[in-house]
């Protein structure tokens, strides 16, 4: 048996945060190896976190920063991919959503966590300006 590496935590085994978006990957999102573009599953977390955000912040927002972004795992032609998010913080104007892609492999119930990161939100006027996020009721 192994003994544990205190600098390596175990391998998260379910998503945190709430579903926000699910879709299946497919042929025309590949790359020149196979596997499913990076940036197609980076779009697809920006795409939740405005959701998330709009629902939030009662209105738009704008993508303003990607913290850290790492790949952990690939995603194939098939697999189900699912967005969790988790607001981090709200300031004045900005908000921290913390984003989760979760691969469900094809036609199997197993998930693997394929990257995280967080992403940083403004909310915006009409003009584009920055606007005061409203407090929340609750």
């Amino acid at each position: 048996m192994t003994a544990p590496n205190p600098s390596k935590p175990p391998a998260q085994t379910r998503p945190t945060g709430q579903l926000t978006v699910r879709t299946i990957a497919m042929p025309a999102d590949t790359n020149a190896n196979g596997d499913i573009f990076g940036g197609w599953v980076m779009s697809r977390m920006d795409q939740a976190g405005g959701i998330a955000g709009v629902e939030r912040a009662q209105g738009r927002v704008v993508t303003v920063k990607v913290d850290s972004m790492v790949f952990i795992a690939p995603m194939k032609v098939g697999d189900v991919l699912e967005i969790y998010h988790e607001i981090e913080s709200i300031g004045r104007t900005s908000m921290k959503i913390r984003m989760e892609a979760w691969a469900q492999r094809f036609q199997t119930t197993q998930r693997d966590k394929v990257t995280e990161a967080t992403f940083t939100f403004v909310a915006v006027d009409d003009n584009g300006r920055p606007r005061p996020i409203p407090k929340h009721d609750g």
